[in-house]
């Protein structure tokens, strides 16, 4: 299959509207291909993010549970959190982000892929990354505003988050729905 042809937007002024760690966002002025112009157009920029769909030794799946305020709902998502500058690439800020949140560590590592967050308004990346035979390793080691809890799930329990939409956070359902059909699990 082909790539897309790349039908770039011409920029014509830009201004950052807010500029803070966690929310940043810029107003912009463009041009499309066709010389139709949009006059407020908005970016979101955030740094890269990762997940990890993280199973045990004896294949329980290692998920957190949190609050999550935009919605309303606690919700089961995978480990998940932001690459740091002081992290070498997206697969350490994924082994810290697992050993910090759940006191899991150690196994076998591979991403299993890159998804865009919101492409259409939003510049980072999400890497999403498979570990087997993880193990505890220490306790949790949690930031002042995480408030999480850590679950070990089964492959069927992990199956009916999915098929009941009780996974909110696309970013993990769609990890795991590439994991499930990948290993013909569904």
């Amino acid at each position: 299959m082909e790539t897309p042809e790349n039908k770039s937007w011409k920029v014509l002024k830009s201004e950052y509207l807010f500029r803070k760690p966690w929310f940043t966002v810029r107003r912009e002025e463009v041009e499309l291909p066709n010389g139709n112009k949009i006059p407020e157009y908005y970016v979101f920029e955030y740094p890269e993010w990762i997940n990890v769909i993280a199973i045990t030794k004896d294949r329980k799946f290692v998920f957190v549970s949190q609050y999550r305020h935009g919605l309303g709902i606690a919700a089961y998502e995978l480990c998940a959190g932001v690459c740091e500058k002081e992290d070498a690439s997206p697969l350490v800020s994924a082994q810290r982000e697992l050993l910090e949140e759940t006191g899991y560590g150690n196994g076998n590592w591979s991403e299993l892929m890159v998804v865009g967050v919101n492409p259409s308004t939003h510049t980072n990346l999400t890497y999403c990354y498979l570990a087997t035979d993880v193990e505890p390793v220490m306790a949790q080691h949690l930031e002042a505003t995480e408030d999480l809890s850590v679950h070990l799930l089964t492959l069927d329990e992990v199956k009916e988050l999915l098929i009941n939409d009780r996974i909110k956070q696309a970013l993990h359902a769609a990890p795991l729905w590439k994991y499930m059909a990948l290993n013909h699990l569904i």
